[in-house]
């Protein structure tokens, strides 16, 4: 594939973009000077930057927008990279709207910006349709000079250009970046990813939930650990809280996948609230296990993150007879006198938690042991999965929040493959930089990370040049879970 260029309409613009190291063409003012210019471009990528009109009443001077969509007289141009060319330019400090842009054939006038607002467009070009070339890698940046209530001809028009000058030449590090990242890539996916049987039961009690006793319903914490799970659950009117006090008496209160203390559970009943139990089976599973050994008086070790809502849950079960050992140093420190057992954090790296355990099983040689490893299926098959591909690509995008437990464990085992791995909530969160020496990646997702994020990467990716997508499956997974009649 050819390098990129970068298509300017004016002089001024062309200037402020010099230092983005790529070829600048001015194209020339207006659609009829643009469709010249690109009839003699070569194929390839092309990225139109400059001034633009903002349209929507929250796009202001010195802002930058840019398309998801070009809407001109011959028909709408997707811009699939528009995601990742948008956090790059976030993570330079600009303000940036991601929106359709809409072409034109003359400067719009102050009544006219009003009419053309209604089609839900936030900005006003008379290039970019005109430029935009069919398969071939595309993105459109507008840097923002005449507004809604300021047009052109106005007393502030030249702070308004300056202000859209300076966030042109502060956007090039980003449109450098995506003009590196543009060419043909391989995509390996690791399969299973994405929702696992728990997680889908937890979503679908707060949605049923909803249905049968309306908004709002309360949950305690995250439901699962994912920002976007969360924020669709907002809309539908679930309402989040970090403690059952901050809940309404008599209200409709869900507890989160990852479990609870029985303290939790007796203030709830104390507030008189209607209760629904979302905790995953296999963390129900770990709390069993901790009652039974405390029962018997045994001391438990609990192998896990102290700072995580499940381990704080299950420990809760038990507090003065629970330990939690974090680490392989921990484990070789740990003391308890006295009969000893042991249980896991169902979302740990399977290999890690395996070398803690094999430490405290040749410390304490009667250490009684789960009759089935307490690592859920769901983890143990994403982090097999992504262990049979990691060693193939150059770099592994793994889908998920910063919370997420299992995600994170999912960077951990493609860094101990040898392989550079990050984490990312969405496709807007990827580094350009990171794709430019990436011929081929994988990509996975944690079990709390729905399955369109995913779907909007490989999306985003192919906006940047031809992707060939390879499926790579580990097995197949049917377990599902029943659940709570409170719900059915």
């Amino acid at each position: 594939m050819r390098p990129a260029v970068l298509c300017a309409p004016l002089r001024i613009e062309r200037a402020a973009l010099r230092a983005a190291g790529l070829p600048v063409v001015r194209t020339g003012l207006g659609p009829r000077r643009a469709a010249a210019t690109a009839a003699r471009l070569p194929e390839g990528p092309r990225l139109v930057a400059g001034i633009g009109g903002g349209l929507a009443a929250h796009v202001r001077p010195g802002d930058v927008v840019v398309a998801d969509e070009v809407r001109g007289p011959d028909g709408v141009v997707e811009v699939p990279s528009a995601p990742l060319l948008a956090g790059a330019l976030r993570r330079l400090g600009l303000t940036v709207h991601l929106g359709p842009v809409l072409g034109v054939d003359h400067v719009v006038g102050e009544r006219e910006r009003a009419t053309l607002a209604s089609s839900g467009a936030l900005a006003v070009d008379m290039e970019s349709h005109r430029l935009a070339a069919a398969g071939q890698p595309f993105a459109v940046v507008r840097s923002i000079a005449d507004t809604v209530g300021a047009p052109l001809v106005w007393p502030g028009t030249v702070s308004h250009g300056l202000a859209g000058l300076r966030s042109l030449r502060a956007a090039v590090p980003a449109l450098t970046a995506w003009a590196a990242a543009t060419g043909p890539r391989q995509l390996v996916m690791a399969s299973p990813r994405s929702f696992c049987a728990g997680v889908e039961r937890a979503i679908d009690i707060v949605d049923r939930a909803l249905a049968k006793h309306g908004a709002p319903v309360y949950v305690r914490r995250q439901i699962v650990h994912n920002t976007h799970v969360v924020r669709q659950l907002q809309k539908r009117g679930a309402v989040f809280v970090d403690e059952v006090e901050e809940v309404p008496e008599g209200a409709t209160l869900v507890f989160a996948a990852h479990g609870v203390t029985p303290a939790v559970r007796r203030d709830a009943a104390e507030r008189g609230l209607s209760v629904i139990d979302a905790t995953c089976p296999l963390v129900t599973k770990v709390h069993n296990e901790v009652r039974r050994y405390s029962g018997r008086g045994d001391t438990v070790f609990l192998i896990g993150h102290a700072e995580h809502e499940e381990v704080e849950g299950t420990v809760g079960e038990a507090p003065g007879s629970v330990v939690v050992v974090e680490d392989v140093a921990a484990a070789r420190t740990v003391q308890a006198t006295g009969a000893v057992a042991y249980t896991m954090q169902t979302t740990l790296a399977l290999d890690e938690a395996e070398e803690i355990a094999s430490v405290l099983r040749e410390r304490f040689p009667a250490l009684s042991a789960p009759r089935k490893d307490d690592i859920c299926y769901a983890t143990t098959n994403r982090q097999q999965a992504l262990r049979a591909i990691a060693r193939e690509v150059d770099l592994v995008l793994v889908v998920g929040s910063a919370n997420s437990s299992n995600s994170r464990r999912l960077v951990e085992v493609a860094e101990r493959e040898g392989t550079p791995a990050v984490l990312v909530d969405g496709v807007s969160d990827i580094d350009l930089r990171r794709l430019a020496s990436a011929g081929r990646i994988g990509l996975t997702a944690g079990a709390s990370a729905p399955p369109h994020l995913v779907d909007e990467v490989v999306a985003g990716l192919r906006g940047l040049g031809p992707v060939t997508v390879a499926e790579s499956r580990l097995t197949d997974e049917e377990i599902t879970f029943t659940l709570p009649r409170e719900v059915l």
